[in-house]
């Protein structure tokens, strides 16, 4: 009997360690084809940190442009060279505040290390990135800051300069002299509202030249072309016309092909698209105002992982302009902006 009884006790034991074992998180604990919590989709848990790692979130303002792409490039390859994790995640549109605010919330619960955003809203995301800011984590705007002096530094084009210089290569186009017209893309986004500013202020210098409409893209190409559609009947004596991003220039190029009116209405447009170089090599683009998203995302998330160190950053971190045209498309310094390597 005795021996009986220790011999319960023992096989008790195991059975008590080997459930234990695989209650705490061991893949024993799933039954055959149950999801994980990562698997599952858990907003914090969409995807597992490295061990040890340290985790930057890189939050866009949208996906689906090249530029995000170049953006999220730039920021792995600084990742890497540290040895950080790039958690990339965005809105599917660039005016879907609520869902990057949402992102940021969901950033911040999982208690990332650092994070790296564009604003859609300079105003309605004061409230989430001053949050993150007074927990702790570092916040590095680039591409479109907030109203707030809680990020540490952004990394961006200097709009209002880049827009100036949109309006100087227009007038240089059309003579100084005749109508044109302005796209934005979104009110309210601090990228659109500083081109659209340096625009203004650029043509100050051009008393012959006369802005006659102004309509919004809200990003969105077939936005875009219905809108330059309606400038282009509205205004038939039409010169030329700055989009301020991508999807304002594409649509805007599909406008004046569908019109008849390719090269004879110059198109001056930000950003540097597979899309809108086809339309400059073509002659439907004359000029493109040619950022560095590439530089932005990188320069980012090194100020990030900076910041993090305790070390001091720039407060402006100007990543520059270039005016790219037919004639200088394949020079090595244009190709080096708009074919980095990653």
């Amino acid at each position: 009997m005795r021996r009986k009884w220790w011999f319960a006790i023992g096989v008790a034991v195991v059975l008590a360690t080997v459930t234990g074992i695989t209650g705490c998180g061991g893949s024993g604990s799933s039954a055959p084809g149950a999801k994980s919590a990562n698997e599952a989709g858990s907003p914090a848990a969409a995807a597992p940190a490295k061990a040890g790692a340290i985790q930057v979130a890189v939050i866009p303002k949208g996906l689906t442009h090249q530029f995000w792409v170049s953006v999220h490039q730039g920021a792995e390859k600084a990742g890497r060279e540290a040895g950080a994790e790039i958690l990339w995640q965005g809105p599917a549109k660039e005016t879907d505040i609520d869902k990057q605010i949402s992102i940021i919330q969901d950033m911040l619960t999982r208690k990332v290390n650092a994070m790296v955003l564009a604003a859609c809203d300079a105003d309605a995301l004061v409230g989430i990135v001053e949050q993150v800011a007074a927990s702790g984590i570092p916040v590095v705007m680039i591409d479109s800051g907030v109203n707030s002096d809680a990020p540490v530094a952004t990394a961006a084009t200097d709009n209002v300069a880049g827009a100036r210089l949109a309006a100087k290569t227009l007038a240089d186009l059309i003579g100084g002299q005749g109508d044109v017209g302005l796209i934005p893309f979104v009110a309210g986004s601090a990228t659109s509202e500083a081109r659209e500013k340096g625009f203004r202020e650029g043509l100050e210098a051009y008393p012959g030249i006369r802005l006659v409409s102004v309509q919004y893209s809200q990003s969105d190409a077939a936005i875009g072309m219905n809108v330059t559609s309606d400038m282009l009947s509205a205004n038939p004596g039409l010169k030329g016309i700055f989009a301020a991003n991508e999807a304002g220039a594409i649509g805007a190029a599909q406008a004046l092909r569908g019109a008849g009116r390719a090269g004879e209405v110059k198109l001056v447009a930000f950003d540097a698209s597979e899309e809108e170089i086809a339309a400059l090599k073509e002659g439907v683009i004359q000029a493109l105002i040619v950022q560095n998203p590439f530089r932005m995302g990188y320069e980012g998330v090194k100020a990030a992982l900076a910041a993090l160190r305790g070390e001091q950053v720039p407060k402006i971190i100007d990543t520059g302009v270039t005016v790219v045209t037919k004639d200088n498309l394949d020079t090595p310094e244009v190709q080096a902006i708009l074919n980095p390597n990653p």
